[in-house]
């Protein structure tokens, strides 16, 4: 895949120079793959584990609410300090800090249920470190002319790496007695955590000329630079349904199936249906069709989640994250791909790169925090049939979406 992602792919097919991918990102994809592969382990059995051990959704949903809610203050922290020294500084530190959370996860186990609000806390700080460093560093090693391409590929890598993560776990949890096998999967994501903070070396720190920090600004250039402004509007629209979708499917297949390793064994067919997908977004996306693209991703998970609205059981919820495996990935690619463009027509030409980067994770993880929010407080138990609504209410939502983007001024 490598060599794919180089450019080298074989016979008439050779990818055009301008769209050829350099070596930092291509170590960058290397990097993000093995992190993904620790977080497929890891992530996907976090909640699980917390609902095995209190059968609580509402510890749950706090859990989660309180890392959207601290994610944005840890990437301003990590812009400050991406500004001063380097995204590679605080990407580094966000990736040894996420290593250090799943190994306190391993010395506290059970307890984790008992501490949930500090784990929540150190998991948002270091996520936002990881991901400020992370998404500035996508920016910097992809350019206009390929910047779809890379971001396509490293959809394919990230869940590539993600394919026999939850198989993994699941067949560890299946075999281990007792919640033991959960222990050893977080185990095995320090592992690859550390692996890629040291794979992260490869590539070298930048002295940064501009070190001026502009955060403070961004309320004045929304007001100035209304398409930025309604790109933001849209990541918080596309947080609503991702919030949701972080946790409470997999509670939903757990509900379904009663057995983590089918859970993961489920995931693993999810995750290679994205990595399809990541494919042929790579191979034939155009920039120039923002709103259709998502105009059709909308009406794929929309009609995924009516599905649940008939019934909640195995089929409906195994078709519904079929479709989303499938249609999701072309909001994410778009949206993301669509900012990065407006990113280079800012003030400062590029220069806001950090800051904005800020600034759509702050609206993103507003939107993610204020879904699971409303599913907690609406609730007044969490009933199968009320979670297939509020699900498919959030999917409906992601017909804003074409109206919020715009590709001329």
């Amino acid at each position: 895949m490598l060599q794919w992602a180089k450019g080298k792919i074989g016979r008439g097919a050779a990818v055009p120079p301008e769209r050829k991918l350099s070596r930092d990102a291509v170590t960058s994809l290397i990097i993000h793959s093995c992190f993904q592969f620790g977080a497929s382990m890891s992530g996907l059995f976090l909640n699980l584990y917390l609902w095995r051990l209190t059968e609580d959704l509402a510890i749950n949903g706090l859990y989660n609410i309180i890392c959207f809610a601290i994610t944005p203050a840890a990437f301003a922290a990590g812009g400050w300090l991406a500004k001063r020294k380097d995204r590679m500084a605080a990407y580094r530190l966000g990736i040894v800090m996420i290593a250090l959370f799943y190994l306190l996860v391993v010395v506290a186990q059970e307890r984790v249920a008992e501490y949930y609000v500090l784990f929540a806390l150190l998991n948002g700080i270091s996520s936002g470190f990881y991901w400020v460093g992370y998404l500035v560093l996508q920016y910097d090693v992809s350019t206009e002319t390929n910047r779809i391409r890379y971001l396509a590929i490293n959809m394919i890598a990230f869940n590539s790496a993600g394919l026999a993560g939850p198989a993994l776990a699941g067949l560890i949890i299946r075999r281990s007695e007792g919640l033991q096998g959960y222990i050893l999967i977080f185990a095995l994501a320090f592992v690859m955590f550390a692996a890629a903070a040291v794979i992260s070396f490869r590539i070298p720190m930048q002295t940064m000329r501009h070190r001026t920090y502009y955060l403070n600004l961004m309320g004045l250039l929304m007001s100035k630079h209304r398409r930025w402004r309604r790109a933001l509007y849209s990541f918080f629209v596309f947080g609503l349904f991702q919030g949701i979708m972080l946790f409470l499917p997999n509670i939903l297949l757990f509900r379904t199936v009663g057995r983590e390793d089918w859970v993961g064994y489920l995931g693993v067919l999810f995750s290679a249906l994205t990595v399809a997908t990541g494919y042929v977004i790579s191979r034939s996306a155009q920039q120039e069709h923002v709103r259709l693209y998502l105009l059709i991703s909308s009406i794929g998970v929309t009609l995924g989640a009516a599905l649940l609205l008939l019934d909640v059981k195995l089929w409906s919820v195994a078709a519904f994250m079929i479709l989303f495996s499938v249609f999701n990935p072309l909001a994410v690619n778009t949206l993301t791909s669509y900012y990065y463009r407006l990113i280079g027509q800012l003030p400062l030409k590029g220069q806001l790169r950090v800051e904005s980067v800020i600034m759509r994770e702050l609206f993103l993880n507003a939107g993610r925090a204020v879904s699971i929010a409303l599913l907690l407080l609406c609730a007044a138990d969490m009933r199968p049939s009320f979670m297939a609504a509020v699900l498919f209410g959030m999917a409906a939502l992601q017909f804003a979406l074409p109206g919020l983007v715009k590709e001329r001024q």
